[in-house]
């Protein structure tokens, strides 16, 4: 089914611009509020955000949709995604909503919508509040004695602190470590420290210092650099890199080494199965997943299953199959015994919890496999269908051809920016940058022609 505003995950676009306008904002708010209206109860929406300029505009164009279309809102101010998803369920609300770009530049920003289980919603349900979207929705409107409320409840940020403490094994202390966490100037920028302190390590803290506009500049897990200083800086046993939202991590060593989420399913993969924990005799991934990944696991007895590129279908497929570890190679890793969506704070306590356990270096924990040598280059497109292109085809069938079993291609559109993203992995590197420039041109080229 096409689609006109939801992507991968969620709705986003540059703010101000459409479709992130406060007029859509608002139109979502009702929107989503008529679908979830049901019942004679007081219904309820919580809202959270991550630490951009533009989340002010944006929340409050959703609260006058959703009271307007009779829900109670419940404002969480700056607070990472998955805790959002957490608190829709723990607060009783019937829908969940994070405004959030994620690891984009604060520029831009986004919706993303969870239902009253905490899990992202179904494509047949975005399809159902687009169809809204478009029409005349004022029809939907509550009656004047039964429009919402909305307060701001901040308090409710520890609730997340002592959820996430939680998921430390029990007779695990982070006690002697060094733990130096960058925390994109986003959503984690209270919580994430303050979690890490009250588990007994010794934490330095950066990124911590959110303007607006600074959400993921120079920062983050997208931009490691910062942190891999800092850990060398401060001789730190371990660095934590989450992004804007704080739904992915980025590792890096003691020695500034940087481990990316490919390694860390890996970990926690293996320190599942050691203690019974693993379902689904593997763990979930998707097509850009390295395939050392999943060399490692087939030593393991373990298998992957590979899923279209977003960490929702990553966790559809653990739901319909029965894992419990799934994930990202960019760092979004989702643990079913603890939450619904991806956890970057979560995720990075599991592997501490594995670095304790074996008392090793974080180097030699988390180099689980050699990598295969993998080339990811993007090509902009500003409109037209490029990889539908016969020359395009040709070159594509060509590549695979030429990598046979020793290696991988994947071509596929970006969900939430206007490129082509162009992978190939195998054994022979120069094999695998040679057929990833050849691709680049010949899409570049098209899409040339095309404009």
């Amino acid at each position: 089914m096409t689609r006109r505003y939801f992507g991968t995950d969620g709705i986003r676009g540059q703010s101000n611009v459409f479709p992130m306008t406060p007029d859509l904002a608002m139109r979502v708010g009702i929107a989503v509020g008529t679908i979830f209206r049901r019942g004679n109860h007081r219904h309820r929406v919580v809202i959270g955000k991550d630490t951009r300029l533009s989340g002010y505009m944006l929340e409050n164009a959703l609260v006058a949709g959703f009271t307007a279309a009779g829900l109670d809102v419940f404002l969480l101010g700056p607070i990472p995604t998955p805790a959002v998803a957490m608190l829709t369920r723990s607060l009783r609300a019937d829908i969940g909503v994070m405004i959030s770009a994620s690891h984009n530049p604060f520029q831009d920003n986004g919706i993303k919508l969870f239902g009253p289980d905490g899990y992202k919603l179904s494509d047949e349900l975005e399809h159902q509040i687009e169809e809204l979207l478009d029409k005349d929705i004022y029809s939907q409107l509550a009656k004047p004695n039964e429009i919402g409320r909305a307060k701001r409840v901040d308090g409710d940020i520890y609730r997340y602190i002592e959820f996430v403490k939680r998921t430390l094994p029990r007779e695990v202390t982070l006690e002697g470590l060094r733990i130096a966490i960058d925390c994109a100037n986003g959503a984690a920028y209270k919580v994430a420290p303050t979690a890490l302190w009250e588990l007994g390590a010794d934490v330095v803290t950066i990124g911590n210092n959110p303007n607006g506009t600074n959400i993921n500049l120079d920062c983050g897990s997208t931009s490691p650099d910062a942190l891999r200083k800092k850990v060398h800086e401060v001789r730190a046993d371990i660095g934590i890199a989450l992004d804007g939202d704080a739904d992915r991590v980025i590792i890096v060593d003691e020695n500034g080494q940087i481990i990316d989420g490919d390694q860390l399913m890996a970990v926690i993969a293996e320190s599942w199965l050691d203690d019974e924990k693993l379902r689904g005799n593997g763990i979930v991934a998707t097509v850009m997943s390295n395939l050392g990944l999943e060399r490692f696991l087939k030593k393991k007895g373990l298998g992957l299953a590979r899923t279209k590129v977003g960490d929702r279908y990553v966790v559809e497929h653990m739901r319909q199959h029965g894992f419990n570890v799934g994930g990202e190679q960019s760092g979004h890793i989702v643990m079913s015994d603890f939450g619904t969506t991806g956890d970057g704070l979560v995720a990075a306590l599991q592997v501490l919890a594995r670095v304790k356990r074996l008392g090793q270096p974080v180097s030699e924990v988390c180099r689980r496999f050699e990598p295969v040598p993998q080339l990811l280059k993007n090509v902009r497109f500003s409109g037209g269908k490029p990889l539908e292109d016969p020359v395009v085809l040709q070159a594509i069938q060509s590549a695979e051809a030429e990598l046979g079993k020793k290696g991988r291609l994947v071509i596929r559109p970006s969900g939430t920016e206007p490129l082509i993203r162009v992978m190939a992995e195998g054994d022979d590197k120069s094999q695998v940058e040679r057929i990833v420039g050849d691709l680049v041109s010949v899409i570049g080229n098209v899409r040339s022609a095309a404009a």
